[in-house]
C-alpha cells in the first residue's frame, strides 16, 4: 500500500534551501532550532512565508487565530486551538447550523466559546474579521484575490495558499496553516497521523491498489451529451491515489493545462476505456441513466456497475473533499463504497 508522495521535512528547513518560504530572524541559533514551531512556542521569531499572494511575518506566537474560505479552521480545531472566527458552511451542512459534522465533534470536544462564524456567501465580511481582533488569519485553501489578501492583511498577517487557488491539498493546508499558527510540530504529527488512518482503512481493500478513478462532476441525467470531470488537480480526484489508487492517462493527460475540471462530448467516451472505477455525486438513478445511455453505458465502470454515487449536498459528498478533519470522519465509509467498486472492476 503506497501513499501519495508528500514530504513531511519541515517547510522551514526545505524552503530555506530552495525557495526561502521560511526564514527566522536569529543566525546564532542552529538551523533545526531556528525553523521549529510549536505550541510551547520554541520558535525563533519573526517568521517570513513566502506564498502566491505576497510574503506574510509572523512576529510572534500567534494567540488569536481566525480563518477565511474552506475548511482552514480545521487546522486549529484538529490542534486543539478553537478559533475566534471561521467561515460559515454553505453547503454540505445538515442541520444549518453553519458547521459540518466533523466541525461540530470537535468543537463540542474543545469546548470553549463558539467561534464567530463569518457569512460567506456574499463574499468575505471583511468587518467580521476584523472584529474578532485576530492574530493571524488562516487561508491556505482559499479563492483569495490579491484584493481580498491586501485588504484582509490590513487586519491581521494573512496565510495565503502557496501556489494556486482552491489547490491546497490536505498536507500542505495542515503544513502551512499550522506553520502561521507557530505549531508546525504539531501540523506535522497531525499528517503523518492521518497517513496511518488512510493506510489503515485502504489495506482493508486490497483491490483499490492500482485500480484507476476518476471523479465526474454533477451530471445532468437531462443532457448527457457532455462528460464533466474532475482533473488530477483537483482535491477530489488527487485523494483517490492517497489510497493507492491511480490517475487513469485520459484523466491524466486533461490534467496538463493546470485546470480543476475538464469536458469531452460523450461521442468521445472511449477516451475513457481506461477508467476502472467512476465517482459522481448522484443516486441510483443516475446510475439508471447512465447504463441506459447508449454511449455512456460503454465505459467500463458504467458496464461493470463500478460507480461510487454521493450526496453532492450532505456530509459525505462534502467530505468527498478531503480536509484535516473530514477525513477521519468519512474514511471508513468512503474506502469501503470505493473498495466494493473496486472489486467490481477487477471482477470483469
Amino acid at each position: 500500500m503506497k501513499i501519495r508522495n508528500r514530504s513531511l521535512v519541515s517547510l522551514a528547513a526545505a524552503f530555506v534551501l530552495s525557495t526561502g518560504l521560511v526564514a527566522c530572524s536569529s543566525s546564532a541559533e542552529t538551523e533545526e532550532t531556528s525553523t521549529q514551531s510549536s505550541s510551547s512556542d520554541n520558535s525563533s521569531y519573526p517568521i517570513t512565508i513566502d506564498h502566491a499572494l505576497g510574503e506574510t511575518v509572523i512576529e510572534e506566537k500567534p494567540e488569536r487565530v481566525a480563518s477565511v474560505n474552506w475548511a482552514n479552521h480545521e487546522v486549529p480545531l484538529a490542534l486543539g486551538v478553537v478559533p475566534v472566527g471561521m467561515a460559515a458552511a454553505n453547503f454540505g451542512d445538515d442541520d444549518d447550523n453553519g458547521m459540518l459534522p466533523w466541525v461540530e465533534d470537535e468543537l463540542e470536544k474543545l469546548g470553549g466559546e463558539e467561534p464567530v462564524l463569518f457569512d460567506e456567501s456574499d463574499g468575505i465580511d471583511f468587518e467580521a474579521v476584523a472584529d474578532t481582533a485576530p492574530d493571524v488569519i488562516l487561508a491556505a485553501y482559499s479563492g483569495l484575490t490579491q484584493e481580498d489578501y491586501d485588504t484582509l492583511s490590513e487586519i491581521a498577517p494573512v496565510v495565503a495558499y502557496p501556489e494556486d487557488p482552491w489547490a491546497t491539498d490536505w498536507r500542505e493546508v495542515i503544513e502551512y496553516n499550522s506553520l502561521g499558527m507557530g505549531m508546525q510540530e504539531e501540523g506535522e504529527e497531525l499528517i503523518e497521523e492521518l497517513e496511518a488512518e488512510i493506510n489503515a482503512s485502504a489495506e482493508k481493500y486490497p483491490d483499490l491498489e492500482g485500480t484507476s478513478a476518476m471523479f465526474m462532476t454533477h451530471v445532468d441525467t437531462s443532457d448527457l451529451s457532455t462528460v464533466n470531470f474532475y482533473t488530477a488537480e483537483d482535491t477530489r480526484a488527487a485523494f483517490f491515489e492517497d489510497l493507492g489508487m491511480t490517475t487513469p492517462a485520459s484523466v491524466a493527460e486533461a490534467s496538463k493545462g493546470g485546470e480543476f475540471s475538464g469536458s469531452i462530448s460523450a461521442e468521445q467516451v472511449d477516451t475513457f476505456d481506461d477508467v476502472d472505477v467512476i465517482v459522481t455525486y448522484g443516486d441510483q438513478e443516475l446510475v439508471d441513466t447512465l447504463q441506459a445511455d447508449p454511449l455512456l453505458s460503454q465505459m467500463p465502470a458504467v458496464k461493470n456497475d463500478a460507480i461510487v454515487f454521493l450526496d453532492g449536498s450532505g456530509p459525505m459528498g462534502t467530505a468527498a473533499n478531503p480536509t484535516p478533519l473530514s477525513i477521519s470522519w468519512v474514511l471508513d465509509d468512503y474506502v469501503a463504497l470505493l473498495g466494493e467498486a473496486a472489486e467490481k472492476a477487477n471482477a470483469s
